[in-house]
């Protein structure tokens, strides 16, 4: 890994009105070495601290309109997603695929320095050609942004994650699922990990790097432990 944590972090969230896009700007509003924290919304959040700033756009698709606005950031941590149930092929890579790499391609013409993260999850398919849709648009989609000209690209494979307590955007069913997380902890701990790990994972990648483009479970874990 390479120390470069005197090079303070100038973050751009996405999802931020979402349980994993508000976990991982929750910690690096909570972080020492982020300094700013940008986030991009269809409507106003609500959220308010000295870190961060807000854009409001409508149109994910069409980000051009506001790309002046997103130069001098060092990191992207991309959380925006949706669900496949009930979706077809097209419609969820239109929503997956097209409108992450929309943003990426316009985040590298303006951010060369930049370490764009990228949400996935877990059993993604790198080969894309798998039976499960998801899974092979999501492996589209990884495969695509490491290409790209960015400073680093990393792709993020977490599974279950352990909400953070006191946020807003925690999913319901949460409350039902949560009392199991210590059992898996312990029993399957390469499957779960909790929302704030993969927050500090991420700015600890920009932070000093990591030595894969894919991180799975265990690696989320290993890298939000790194502290200098």
């Amino acid at each position: 890994m390479n120390n470069i944590q005197n090079q303070k972090i100038r973050a751009i969230v996405t999802g931020a009105t979402g349980m994993v896009g508000e976990g991982v700007m929750h910690e690096c509003l909570l972080h020492p070495d982020v300094e700013t924290v940008l986030i991009i919304n269809r409507k106003p959040s609500g959220f308010t601290h000295p870190k961060l700033k807000e854009i409001i756009h409508a149109d994910f698709f069409d980000i051009s309109p506001i790309a002046d606005q997103l130069a001098g950031y060092n990191a992207c941590f991309f959380c925006l997603g949706v669900s496949s149930v009930g979706m077809k092929e097209p419609e969820y890579t239109k929503l997956t695929y097209t409108l992450t790499m929309h943003v990426a391609e316009t985040l590298s013409k303006v951010n060369s320095d930049m370490t764009f993260c990228y949400v996935s999850g877990a059993s993604t398919d790198s080969s894309e050609q798998g039976k499960q849709m998801w899974a092979r648009v999501k492996g589209k989609t990884e495969n695509d942004l490491i290409k790209l000209p960015f400073k680093q690209v990393y792709a993020f494979r977490p599974g279950y994650m352990h909400p953070t307590k006191g946020l807003k955007n925690t999913n319901k069913y949460y409350k039902y699922i949560s009392w199991m997380y210590s059992f898996f902890r312990k029993v399957f701990p390469n499957t779960v990990s909790t929302l704030a790990e993969l927050g500090l994972a991420m700015i600890n990648v920009v932070r000093f790097g990591y030595d894969k483009k894919v991180l799975e479970v265990k690696d989320i874990v290993a890298l939000a432990g790194e502290v200098v």
